[in-house]
């Protein structure tokens, strides 16, 4: 019998949970293990269904409930009001301020946020992948928030939690470039040694804090580091199970 989904938990507030999955506790195989609930990167379909299963149990909440976009490394937010019917396409960002809906997104390198705020309760998942950090999805999702539910950005508790640290995560001059002619202050984000690195943790938090969010927490792992844990696209390859990091009403 599977055990229990092993998550990461993050102290946001008695009103919400929030958490990261490991790659403990599910019933997936080979690079999928054990826990992996994201249905667009290989992995059998009768073993998401199970992990999705058992990670609502745990959650206590229908499968409805559970919310996981397909990503394509965009901009798009959703406002989700009801549970999805079916499969949210394109979107890499979703918010609710309904209870019991459990709202995340998948990375396995990428850096994902977790947004709460704490006087409208409203939650959102935000996936910045390099793409989605260039072109300020964090910046995005909090003015998505304002305009959704009047959110002022310093009632807002932010998680970044599991992704690629600056040490490993190494990039072309390509990507260096398109970072820099996004206006980001390049000699605290970057680093090069025999090529640029760039740290996504940190630029997140800079816009975040541009965007005049004051209490945000930083998870501090590297996913590339801590493939055992968490999942690694770049370690593993790209048919290998992803993270869901969520957040959740009560």
């Amino acid at each position: 019998m599977m055990s229990s989904p092993e998550l990461t938990y993050y102290d946001m507030g008695t009103d919400v949970l929030a958490f990261s999955t490991t790659r403990h506790g599910g019933c997936s195989t080979g690079n999928y293990a054990a826990f992996n609930i994201n249905m667009f990167c290989g992995d059998d379909p009768v073993h998401i269904a199970s992990n999705r299963q058992a990670l609502c149990r745990l959650l206590d909440i229908p499968i409805q409930q559970l919310v996981i976009p397909h990503q394509v490394h965009g901009t798009t937010i959703r406002r989700i009001d009801t549970p999805p019917t079916e499969t949210i396409e394109g979107v890499d960002a979703v918010m609710t301020n309904r209870p019991q809906i459990c709202v995340g997104v998948s990375t396995a390198d990428c850096s994902p946020i977790l947004l709460y705020d704490t006087r409208q309760k409203a939650v959102c998942a935000v996936h910045a992948g390099w793409r989605g950090t260039v072109n300020r999805i964090a910046e995005k999702a909090i003015s998505a928030m304002q305009d959704a539910y009047g959110t002022e950005p310093t009632d807002i508790h932010a998680v970044i939690g599991p992704g690629i640290s600056l040490d490993s995560f190494e990039v072309g001059d390509e990507v260096y470039e398109q970072f820099a002619q996004a206006g980001f202050e390049m000699l605290r984000i970057a680093r090069h040694d025999a090529k640029w690195h760039i740290d996504l943790p940190l630029c997140n938090q800079l816009q975040l804090e541009a965007m005049g969010v004051t209490n945000i927490h930083q998870a501090d792992v590297c996913t590339y580091q801590q493939y055992d844990q968490y999942f690694s696209a770049r370690r593993l390859g790209i048919d290998s199970g992803r993270i869901y990091t969520a957040i959740m009403l009560k």
